[in-house]
């Protein structure tokens, strides 16, 4: 028996584990709130939604999965990465996903979220040009002066 001790009192007491390496156990209870939550999903209710979004944002989720020595600990990255698709569109996460496989075979929910938020920034900024160059062609009072303002004139 494990117990755990605070000021001489025992808050807790946990059955040993023997055998291999690597085995947890937890009581439910003595978890927090927000990591209760994750308890009803499982890996495969996971990999599933990832496949809805495609066959790249699958693999990104297996590999956060794989990469947690206790596979419960990926979930809140798993979730994280396939609620983006809220935010970016499940086409955008799935791009996201295949550009993030394309620099490594082990992508983070950082790295996935990086690429997704500067491809929005490029997009603004492509966005904001487009606009720019429409006004001024198309407006009577656009804000291009011509060569001639600028005292460059065209000489034969």
């Amino acid at each position: 028996m494990l117990e755990i001790f605070y000021h001489d009192l025992r808050i807790a007491s946990h059955k040993r584990l023997y055998g291999p390496l690597g085995q947890y156990s937890t009581i439910e209870e003595h978890m927090p709130k927000e990591h209760q939550q994750y308890l009803q999903w499982d890996a495969k209710r996971f990999l599933s939604w990832a496949e809805k979004i495609g066959p790249n944002t699958h693999i990104v989720v297996q590999s956060i999965i794989e990469s947690q020595k206790v596979e419960q600990q990926g979930y809140r990255s798993c979730m994280a990465l396939l609620k983006l698709s809220d935010k970016y569109t499940n086409e955008h996460l799935e791009i996201a996903c295949t550009k993030a496989l394309s620099f490594t075979n082990h992508p983070s929910f950082k790295t996935v979220k990086m690429i997704l938020s500067s491809e929005k920034d490029k997009d603004k900024a492509k966005t904001i040009k487009e606009t720019s160059n429409k006004q001024s062609k198309n407006s009577p009072f656009g804000f291009t002066r011509g060569a001639a303002y600028y005292g460059r004139r065209n000489n034969p």
